[in-house]
């Protein structure tokens, strides 16, 4: 954003103050011009009239309970209740601001004449919740889910930011299908240390490794913990958190350009107060997901992936969002865009130099969407009531190297590659954009780790067997196995090897790894092993051999032997008893169908009613 300025009468229908103007943001385009379509709703038939309307005993507790918190009547008579689903907590260092970001967002709910209400949910900051967030994104759907149902509310904003909390918040509000808009909490500063720029994750594990072979000193390294994330926001660089608000974005979830505001940025607070007053719109509007949340709303989202450099991760949770909606959305469709769309973002991971802030400067996401408009399809909805294409028209991008043309792409096709063959017969998942050329097409023999500690005290045994034509394979980390497939796919390279130079090596697992992760690493092998998939046969020695441009990949055994191994295997003990995790291992779906919960799928059942209210 430039700090350009744009003003648009707010008295169209169902503007409670005719003749004031309301300030929009210009977010690269015009924003600020959406325009309400005519009303479908009338305040009667406002979900939380059951609630508030009625003369009964029940709707009298409602009443007087609201004039309890000191709330007048004239506050909601007739408004529409807007939740704000907010996931911040003192646990959660990349929602920080949303303690006071949320205030933003009611004073924008207030001003077009809705009633805010603030729902607290799950945080699932991604640095500090063990053994994985991803345990917990479907708690987290579940969590947005009800206290949407269960409340008096009309409409949502849902404030997420951090990895798996915009697809929780999505999943959930998919499923209840109330107008609902994301709110992105939007990347961290820049980070520094001693004058050198800092990206999240990814100079971690640069730095890490030098710290290993001895180049980084305990002051240095102190230093760099203290510099490398200097600002609430999420990860900036483009990574899980970033990949995941630029597809809500692409989907139609957010305001255009959302998604890439820096989160300390003033235009921020200018964007949390519009999509405040533009939620209230959308509920008179009934605009809801399921308008918005078309198969082409997904394919879009694909595609911007693919251009932006994206997350692997962002397959596992674009495919359990597109199936809540009810669309048939597989690794085919990721493997199709993967194809045709080049990398344009020159944002690391997959970039070389630029971060999210930088990306932002030159022309955000709109600017990128603008230059592969011939793959996007321009006709679906959004939230602002508009069509994409009318959302990124005129949109400039003003740095040629942070977003590329397509003629002059970091990467001829997309950031992904969805690999099948024998080891992997229902695919995984390599980022070919981000590893080092020569493995694209590898055979090597393998080395097998059963467990993390295991692996974890093997890397740095001085003596341990291993070249850097080796593949590294971890296995039992898969949804069941990890559980709930950690990030723990970029495997450390061994401290021997590292410290003859070598930086990226084949490595191979049914576990995540961090969207700031780089490196040769095969993700996500489907089925798992922990309940039998072929990883689970492989032993060291074995050769296994890859052609990412061939999308293979294959154990290079007999099947007479690999027969006879399957035979012989045992389940490992299960993970969970009782509780949460139980419940989990039991209704947990593999990678390839997005790790959602199988009760929770549009199709495993008759939709859930409204609540009873006696």
């Amino acid at each position: 954003m430039r700090g350009n300025i744009q003003t648009h009468r707010c008295d169209e229908p169902g503007s409670k103050e005719p003749g004031i103007e309301k300030l929009g943001i210009k977010l690269g385009i015009k924003l600020g011009a959406m325009k309400m379509t005519k009303k479908t709703k009338t305040p009667d038939q406002l979900r939380s009239a059951r609630w508030f309307a009625p003369d009964d005993l029940r709707a009298f507790g409602h009443r007087s309970r609201a004039m309890q918190m000191g709330y007048a009547p004239e506050e909601w008579r007739d408004r529409p209740v807007i939740a704000i689903i907010n996931t911040w907590s003192d646990a959660q260092p990349c929602h920080m601001h949303f303690k006071s970001r949320v205030d933003d967002v009611k004073r924008g709910v207030l001003m077009a004449g809705g009633f805010p209400l603030e729902l607290p949910a799950l945080s699932l900051s991604e640095s500090l919740l063990k053994p994985t967030t991803m345990l917990y994104r479907n708690m987290l759907a579940m969590d947005a889910e009800e206290l949407l149902r269960g409340h008096p509310v009309d409409g949502v904003v849902l404030m997420g930011g951090c990895d798996k909390t915009t697809p929780g918040l999505l999943l959930g509000a998919t499923s209840m299908n109330l107008p609902a808009i994301y709110l992105p909490a939007g990347p961290m500063l820049r980070g520094n240390w001693k004058g050198r720029t800092l990206g999240s994750g990814s100079d971690a594990w640069k730095y890490w490794d030098e710290r290993r072979a001895g180049k980084i000193s305990d002051k240095d390294w102190v230093d760099m913990e203290a510099g490398i994330a200097r600002s609430y926001g999420t990860c900036m660089t483009m990574g899980t958190a970033s990949t995941m608000t630029a597809i809500a974005e692409a989907i139609g979830m957010t305001l255009p350009g959302a998604s890439s505001i820096p989160a300390a940025d003033a235009n921020h607070i200018r964007m949390s107060s519009e999509a405040g007053r533009r939620i209230v719109e959308m509920v008179w509007e009934d605009l809801t997901p399921q308008r918005i949340q078309t198969r082409k709303a997904f394919e879009n989202a694909i595609t911007v992936a693919m251009a932006m450099g994206c997350s692997t991760n962002a397959i596992i949770h674009l495919i359990a969002q597109a199936r809540r909606a009810g669309q048939d959305i597989s690794l085919d469709d990721f493997e199709i865009a993967s194809r045709k769309v080049p990398v344009i973002a020159n944002v690391r991971p997959s970039g070389d130099l630029y971060l999210m802030e930088d990306f932002f400067y030159a022309g955000g996401l709109p600017g990128l969407m603008n230059r592969i408009k011939p793959h996007l399809h321009l006709d679906c909805i959004t939230v602002t009531g508009r069509t994409l294409g009318e959302s990124i028209a005129g949109a400039e991008v003003h740095n040629d190297d942070v977003i590329r043309t397509v003629d002059n792409p970091i990467y001829k096709e997309g950031a992904l590659a969805v690999l099948k063959g024998n080891l992997a017969p229902d695919g995984c998942v390599i980022k070919p954009s981000a590893c080092d050329p020569r493995f694209l097409k590898h055979s090597g023999p393998a080395l097998v780790f059963d467990d993390y500690p295991s692996m974890k005290k093997a890397v740095d045994d001085p003596d341990l067997d291993v070249t850097a034509d080796h593949v590294l394979i971890l296995r039992n980390a898969g949804p069941q196995g990890g559980p709930g497939m950690p990030e723990w796919g970029m495997l450390p390279i061994p401290t021997k090897l590292v410290k003859q130079g070598v930086r990226d090596m084949v490595r191979l697992s049914d576990a995540r790894m961090s969207g700031t992760s780089y490196g040769a690493c095969i993700l996500h092998v489907s089925p798992e092993s922990f309940i039998g998939g072929p990883l689970a046969l492989v032993r060291n020695g074995d050769r296994i051999t890859l052609d990412v441009a061939a999308r293979t990949i294959d154990l290079d055994v007999p099947e007479a032997e690999l027969a006879r191994r399957r035979a012989e295997w045992k389940q490992p003990e299960k993970r969970f008893e009782r509780g949460y995790g139980w419940m989990f291992s039991k209704h947990i779906k593999q990678a390839n169908e997005g790790c959602d919960f199988d009760f929770l799928e549009t199709g495993f059942g008759k939709p859930v009613g409204e609540p009873s209210i006696y």
